[in-house]
């Protein structure tokens, strides 16, 4: 694939009409890994049920759901109305089945918060609330790569579709440009934050993200990964300031700390002689102001258990 990408690119076609991309095509390793992974995905997701131990949140417009990892977001949004009618019957109500509608989506192997709304125009608010940036998220992260040297960072790049359909980096520089299948390279924006590195602190509570160091990386080039060099244990919390697909993957495969198990981003399949089934990624949590009743929401998901090991089974 690396040779005919660099022919496409080579070609005076190419140079001329389409940017190239600076984050590698997928590793050949991933092709059979994920497939077996969505097979697994599949069959797990078609007998996923709810329960209430799983509601982060709900309200007479929205409810919000811890996702497991492994599990489509699809099928979160089937189980809810089964979660409803348990809910009717137990409290003897009778309870009209509002209109689902899942307000923001999960990579398959990503866990989290995952908000699904009542109504067409609760999910219209919520979703103009989501565009507009107006929804703060934070992510947690395990990576492994070298030690970054810096405790924060703002990465600024572009992000879109190769010729082969992969979502892949691109330089900031060729936001608005066309791709090969007709679409644009868009902006894309995450600030990162060390929590953990081999277990010793770095950063554990909350901050500001506004107070953070203006240490800023906007990509013009491909990344310069030292293949040789000793690979660590990092846990990173993301700030997604855009919410472009598999973007904090993605960011953390330019900065040379792919996420642990994520093999479509160059992340370790095998680590410490155990074998990981999937990324591990969390939406750890959503704020927003309530389209609604215009107060503020705060929306947590316990940490699952590769982060709860070391920060503790509350959220920080």
């Amino acid at each position: 694939m690396d040779s005919l990408e660099n022919q496409l690119q080579s070609g005076p076609k190419a140079l001329q009409n389409y940017p190239v991309p600076l984050s590698p095509p997928l590793p050949s390793i991933s092709k059979n890994i994920e497939l077996n992974r969505a097979l697994s995905a599949s069959s797990k997701s078609s007998i996923f049920s709810l329960n209430r131990n799983d509601v982060l949140f709900e309200d007479e417009w929205l409810i919000a759901i811890n996702k497991p990892q492994g599990i489509y977001c699809e099928s979160i949004l089937s189980a809810v109305p089964t979660l409803l009618k348990n809910d009717s019957i137990d409290s003897g109500d009778q309870v009209n089945l509002p209109e689902l509608h899942l307000a923001n989506r999960l990579d398959r192997d990503t866990s989290g918060v995952t908000i699904i709304t009542k109504s067409h125009r609760m999910a219209a608010k919520l979703v103009k609330a989501f565009t507009k940036h107006e929804v703060r998220k934070t992510y947690i992260a395990r990576c492994v790569g070298p030690a970054p040297e810096w405790e924060n960072i703002t990465v600024r790049s572009g992000h879109g579709r190769s010729k082969y359909g992969a979502w892949r980096v691109y330089a900031a520089s060729d936001v608005g440009r066309k791709l090969p299948g007709g679409s644009m390279v868009r902006d894309m924006e995450t600030l990162f934050e060390v929590i953990l590195i081999n277990g010793q602190d770095r950063l554990k509570e909350f901050s500001r993200p506004e107070e953070h160091e203006k240490r800023v990386t906007v990509v013009e080039e491909k990344s310069v990964v030292d293949c040789d060099a000793e690979k660590d244990e990092i846990l990173l919390r993301a700030y997604p300031r855009s919410g472009r697909t598999h973007q904090i993957r993605l960011h953390c495969q330019y900065l040379g700390i792919p996420i642990r198990g994520d093999v479509k981003y160059e992340g370790v399949y095998e680590w410490n002689g155990r074998t990981y089934d999937g990324h591990e990624l969390h939406a750890e949590s959503l704020s927003f102001m309530h389209p609604v009743t215009s107060q503020p929401v705060l929306i947590q998901a316990p940490l699952p258990s590769w982060a709860a090991q070391e920060l503790g089974p509350g959220l920080l």
